[in-house]
């Protein structure tokens, strides 16, 4: 019995690290293969390099199947709500779980979106959206009434300095009026599904977590998929001509697999960051945790391009912010770890 309990908080306790170590292996493949299609430095190119609208269509879709076979695996979708169609006992979101789908695949798209406009650098892009969902955390806390201990205050604000030294990089700090719409609509999406999660998962209940997890992953890249596949059909103009190109131009060619990979790292990210985000704790903790994963994830892939394809290394500053997102860590880590051996050791002394 004690065995068990002690193993229940084990797993209570130390989970979120295994959740973003997850996410972090998955960011680094998806993150480097996404700049080789992009930047043609795949083989199987031959120095074409790829639109990133052009990617979606069967990236997400690869996402979308691979969501499929871990819900699956694991069993998960046993948890979500169910009603009987045509004799058929179904699962399916609740309305609330499918708006935060709904927001996953806004995240998904705007994500990328953000990359594409002309006179806007990657370093600074990044630095609006991840700043932003970091300064959304404890908004988010105040609203659900969660306690935010110190500690996580000081990992929240040691991520946040590891963004700001990223605006040593940036050339340009003007940002057109779509892309300025673009990172609204991101923000308001993770602030709409924090709002959700706080509300009806981040519970110590597994069941209410992983409930929560499997209706929203039934809706997100499913969702998306219908969204390209709409504006394939029906859009016009630059962005729809790319996007049905992503349908149709890239079956049978010999990079098609690696549009595959993706798709499935991607969804590696989407399933760990997303039981990140549900740990129990405030997201004013949680956040922090799964963007330190990212921009580490991030550095370990341009050293990858560095040195395996001839491609400029890190500037000192991502070394640094890297260094900053260490200390947030052992923040986030140690203290409460720190705490918990304590009150052990009183519960024993009494």
């Amino acid at each position: 019995m004690n065995a068990k309990k002690s193993l229940t908080d084990w797993l209570a306790e130390y989970s979120i690290w295994v959740f973003a170590f997850g996410y972090f292996a998955s960011y680094v493949p998806y993150s480097l293969m996404v700049k080789l299609l992009s930047k043609g430095l795949l083989p199987a190119l031959n120095g074409q390099s790829l639109a990133g609208f052009t990617l979606l269509p069967i990236s997400v879709s690869a996402s979308a199947v691979g969501m499929v076979i871990f819900l699956i695996a694991t069993r998960w979708w046993k948890f979500a709500a169910r009603s009987k169609i045509m004799g058929v006992n179904l699962p399916h979101p609740t309305r609330w779980t499918f708006l935060s789908g709904l927001c996953t695949a806004m995240i998904i798209g705007t994500t990328t979106l953000a990359y594409t406009f002309e006179g806007v650098s990657i370093v600074f892009a990044m630095l609006l959206m991840r700043g932003g969902v970091l300064i959304i955390a404890p908004i988010v806390d105040a609203l659900s009434k969660r306690h935010v201990r110190w500690f996580s205050w000081a990992g929240l604000a040691c991520a946040l300095c590891a963004l700001l030294v990223s605006l040593v990089d940036t050339d340009s700090y003007t940002i057109p009026f779509l892309c300025a719409i673009d990172i609204a609509i991101y923000l308001a999406s993770y602030f709409i599904r924090l709002r959700f999660m706080s509300r009806l998962a981040k519970s110590s209940v597994t069941h209410a977590n992983r409930k929560y997890f499997a209706e929203e992953q039934m809706v997100a890249a499913p969702a998306l998929v219908l969204i390209l596949a709409i504006i394939a059909v029906f859009g016009s103009g630059e962005m729809a001509q790319t996007i049905r190109a992503g349908f149709t131009a890239h079956w049978g060619m010999p990079y098609f697999a690696a549009i595959i990979w993706v798709g499935i790292f991607s969804q590696g990210t989407g399933i760990f960051g997303s039981l990140v985000f549900l740990d129990r704790r405030e997201n004013t903790f949680c956040v922090p945790v799964n963007r330190s994963s990212s921009i580490i994830a991030g550095v370990i892939a341009t050293l990858a391009l560095t040195f395996f394809f001839d491609q400029r290394a890190p500037r000192a500053t991502q070394f640094i912010g890297a260094a900053i997102i260490i200390l947030a860590v052992l923040f986030l880590s140690i203290p409460p770890a720190l705490a918990k051996r304590k009150a052990a050791r009183d519960k024993l002394g009494s």
